[in-house]
C-alpha cells in the first residue's frame, strides 16, 4: 500500500513537472506572437486568426485525447503532447518578415494549431491523472486539483512576461529556439525517468464512450464555454492592444518599454489567477460548489459591465488605465475562484474507469469556450473597441451563470 502512494506521488509530481514546463512555453508563445505579429502591421482580426485554428485543435484533440488515452494510456498522451510543442516551436522559427501576409498567417496558424494539440493531449493527461492519484480523504482531490492548476498559471503568467520581455531583448527566433531546447530537455528527462503509477489504458474503450450521457458533466460544459469566452474576449486581443496603443509613444524605446509593461500586466494576472486558484480550497471549502460557483459567476459579471461603463465614457489617460488594471485583476480573482470549482466539479462528477473520457468532452467545452472569445476578440476590438470586448464579457458570464442553475437546483436537493 505504502509502495503504491509512493507511486502515484512520485508520478503527480513528474506529471506536474511536465505541465509546469510546457505551460511555460506556451504563455512565452501566445505573447511572442501576439506582439511580434501586432508589430508587423496586423489588424486584431488578423491577430486573432493566428489563435484560431490553436482553439480549433483543442475542441477536436479534446474530443479524441480521452479515448486516446483510455486506449493507450496516459503517459502516451503526454509524451505525445510535449514532443509536438517542440515541433511547433521550431517550426515559427522559419517564419520570415519576407513572407507574404497570406502564407505568414496560415503558417502561424497551423503551427499554433500544433501547439493547441500539444497543449490539450498534456492539460488532459494532467487533469485525468490528478482523478487517479489524488487521496481519497475528504477534500483530498480539491486540494490536488488546486494545487496543479494554481501552479501551472503561475508558470504560465511567468511565461507571459518572459514572451513580452524577451521578444525586444533577444528576439522571435532567439526565444523560440531556448523554449524548445528547455522543453526537449524535459522531455529526455521525463521519459528516462517517468515512474510508474499512471494507468497504461484498454483496447475495450470505444471512441463514442467520449459523449457525455451525464447531465451534470454536459450542463458544467456548457457553463464552461461561455464563462471561458468571457475571459478571451478581452484577454487574448482586446487587453493587450489597448494597452500598447495608450503605453508606447511609438519610439524603438517606448516599444519596448510598452512590451515590458503588457508582458508584466499579463504575468501578474495569470500569476494572481493562479494563485487564487492554489488557495481556493481554503478560501470555499469543498461544500457546494456548484451554488457558490452561481454566485461567483453572477457576481463576475457586473466588473467587466462596470469596466465597459469606464472606458465609454472616459477619455483614456493614466487613471483609466490603473482603473483598468486595477478592475481586471478583480475579475482575475473572482474568476479564478470560479474556474477552480469548475475544475473539482468535472472530477467530482466523472467517474474512475472514464475519467479521461469525461475530462476531455469537459475541456472541448473549454476550448470551444477560448475559440468563441478569441474570434469575438478581434472582431469586437475592431468594431467597438475595448467597451464592446468587456460588454460581450458580461452577456457570456450572463449565461454561464444561467447555465449552472440546474446544477445549483440537484445540489440543493441532494443537500
Amino acid at each position: 500500500m505504502i509502495a503504491d502512494q509512493v507511486a502515484g506521488l512520485r508520478a503527480y509530481i513528474a506529471v506536474t513537472a511536465a505541465y509546469w514546463a510546457f505551460m511555460l512555453t506556451d504563455g512565452t508563445l501566445r505573447m511572442l506572437v501576439l506582439l511580434h505579429f501586432h508589430l508587423l502591421g496586423f489588424s486584431p482580426v488578423q491577430l486573432a486568426y493566428l489563435f484560431i485554428l490553436y482553439e480549433v485543435a483543442g475542441i477536436i484533440t479534446n474530443l479524441c485525447a480521452g479515448w486516446i488515452a483510455a486506449r493507450y494510456g496516459l503517459s502516451q498522451t503526454l509524451f505525445s503532447g510535449l514532443g509536438l510543442q517542440v515541433l511547433a516551436l521550431l517550426a515559427l522559427t522559419l517564419v520570415s518578415e519576407s513572407w507574404t501576409l497570406v502564407l505568414s498567417v496560415v503558417f502561424v496558424m497551423c503551427a499554433q494549431g500544433a501547439s493547441g494539440v500539444a497543449k490539450d493531449l498534456t492539460k488532459m493527461s494532467s487533469k485525468s491523472a490528478v482523478k487517479l492519484l489524488a487521496p481519497s480523504k475528504a477534500g483530498g482531490l480539491f486540494r490536488w486539483v488546486a494545487i496543479l492548476t494554481g501552479s501551472k498559471n503561475a508558470v504560465k503568467g511567468l511565461g507571459f512576461f518572459l514572451g513580452a520581455s524577451t521578444l525586444g531583448l533577444i528576439g522571435f527566433s532567439g526565444t523560440l529556439w531556448i523554449m524548445a531546447g528547455l522543453l526537449f530537455l524535459i522531455f529526455i528527462a521525463l521519459y528516462v525517468w517517468m515512474p510508474t503509477g499512471l494507468p497504461r489504458g484498454t483496447k475495450d474503450a470505444k471512441f463514442w464512450d467520449v459523449l457525455s450521457q451525464n447531465h451534470q458533466i454536459n450542463w458544467l460544459s456548457l457553463a464552461r464555454i461561455f464563462l471561458f469566452g468571457a475571459r478571451d474576449v478581452w484577454f487574448v486581443v482586446g487587453i493587450p492592444i489597448y494597452f500598447y496603443a495608450v503605453l508606447s509613444d511609438g519610439s524603438n524605446w517606448g516599444t519596448r518599454l510598452a512590451f515590458l509593461q503588457i508582458g508584466a500586466f499579463m504575468a501578474i494576472w495569470i500569476m494572481l489567477y493562479g494563485a487564487v486558484q492554489a488557495a481556493a480550497p481554503r478560501i470555499m471549502g469543498s461544500q457546494y460548489p456548484a451554488v457558490k460557483s452561481l454566485g461567483l459567476i453572477f457576481s463576475l459579471a457586473i466588473v467587466p459591465a462596470a469596466l465597459a461603463w469606464a472606458v465609454a465614457t472616459w477619455t483614456p489617460n493614466p487613471i483609466l488605465t490603473v482603473a483598468l488594471m486595477v478592475g481586471l485583476l478583480m475579475f482575475g480573482v473572482l474568476f479564478a475562484l470560479a474556474s477552480s470549482l469548475h475544475s473539482y466539479l468535472i472530477l467530482a462528477y466523472s467517474r474512475a474507469d472514464r475519467v479521461t473520457m469525461d475530462v476531455g468532452f469537459y475541456y472541448m467545452a473549454n476550448a470551444a469556450g477560448r475559440l468563441i472569445g478569441t474570434l469575438l476578440s478581434g472582431v469586437a476590438y475592431q468594431v467597438g473597441g475595448l467597451t464592446l470586448c468587456l460588454t460581450a464579457a458580461s452577456v457570456f458570464l450572463i449565461i454561464s451563470g444561467l447555465s449552472m442553475i440546474p446544477l445549483q437546483r440537484a445540489e440543493r436537493h441532494q443537500a
